[in-house]
C-alpha cells in the first residue's frame, strides 16, 4: 500500500487487468457512490491553488472589476472624445477612472503619458482664472495619480511617479518619486515601478493575499 494511504481506513483488493497484470484498488467505506475507486486520490499540491501556482494568483474580481469589459469600452470612448474632440494629449495606452476630471477650459494643456493611470475623482487642471493662467500640465509615462488628488496648472509629473490619494500637487515632481500631502511633498525617491505605477513587488503581494483567501 502506498505510504500516503497508511493512515486511511482503506481495504486493498486485487483485480485482473486486460493485459494480465494485477492492479490494486482501495475500498472507501464512507464513499457514497459505490464504496471504492480504482486509484487513490492524488495528494494536493500545496504550492498550487485553483490550478495556478501561488505566485500567479490574482485577486478575485468583485464589484466594478466584474464589469471590466464594459468599463474598458466606456474608457476607450471617453479617451477618444477627449483626444479628438477636446484636443487633449492623452496617450492611447493611458487609463483613467470614469470619474477622473480633465480641464476642459484649456484642454490642449492636458498631457498624460503612456501606461499611466488617473484614479477616481483625480483632477488635472490647466488653467487658473484668478491669475489668468493657461498652462500645460503634464503627467509622464508609467505614473499613478491617486484618487481625489489634484494636479495644479503648469505642474509636470516625471516618468514613473506615484501621487498619493488626496494630494494637492503644486510643484513639478522629479521622475521616479512618490509624493503625498497638501501641498504634496516627495516622500520617496528613485522608486522602481512598471506600467500604471505598479511597484515591482505588487504581483507577489497580490498573489500572497489571494493564496490566503483574503481577496
Amino acid at each position: 500500500m502506498p505510504s500516503d494511504m497508511m493512515h486511511q481506513n482503506l481495504t486493498p483488493f486485487c483485480v485482473a487487468t486486460d493485459i494480465g497484470q494485477t492492479d490494486v484498488s482501495y475500498f472507501y467505506p464512507g464513499n457514497r457512490q459505490g464504496g471504492w475507486r480504482q486509484n487513490p486520490p492524488a495528494p494536493k499540491d500545496a504550492s498550487r491553488v485553483g490550478g495556478l501556482p501561488h505566485d500567479q494568483l490574482k485577486a478575485r474580481k468583485r464589484g466594478l472589476n466584474k464589469l471590466g469589459g464594459l468599463r474598458n469600452l466606456l474608457v476607450d470612448a471617453k479617451r477618444a472624445l477627449y483626444r479628438h474632440v477636446w484636443g487633449m494629449d492623452i496617450h492611447p495606452t493611458a487609463q483613467f477612472s470614469l470619474s477622473a476630471k480633465f480641464d476642459r477650459t484649456f484642454p490642449i494643456g492636458v498631457h498624460v503619458g503612456a501606461h499611466s493611470y488617473i484614479a477616481f475623482d483625480a483632477r488635472i487642471l490647466a488653467h487658473d482664472r484668478t491669475r489668468g493662467l493657461y498652462l500645460h500640465t503634464r503627467v509622464g509615462a508609467n505614473c499613478f495619480i491617486g484618487g481625489g488628488s489634484m494636479i495644479l496648472p503648469g505642474v509636470e509629473i516625471g516618468d514613473g511617479c506615484v501621487v498619493g490619494a488626496g494630494s494637492v500637487v503644486t510643484k513639478s515632481v522629479p521622475a521616479r518619486s512618490v509624493v503625498a500631502g497638501n501641498p504634496a511633498r516627495v516622500i520617496r525617491s528613485d522608486i522602481d515601478v512598471g506600467e500604471f505605477g505598479r511597484f515591482a513587488d505588487a504581483d507577489a503581494t497580490e498573489s500572497s493575499l489571494a493564496a490566503q483567501g483574503l481577496t
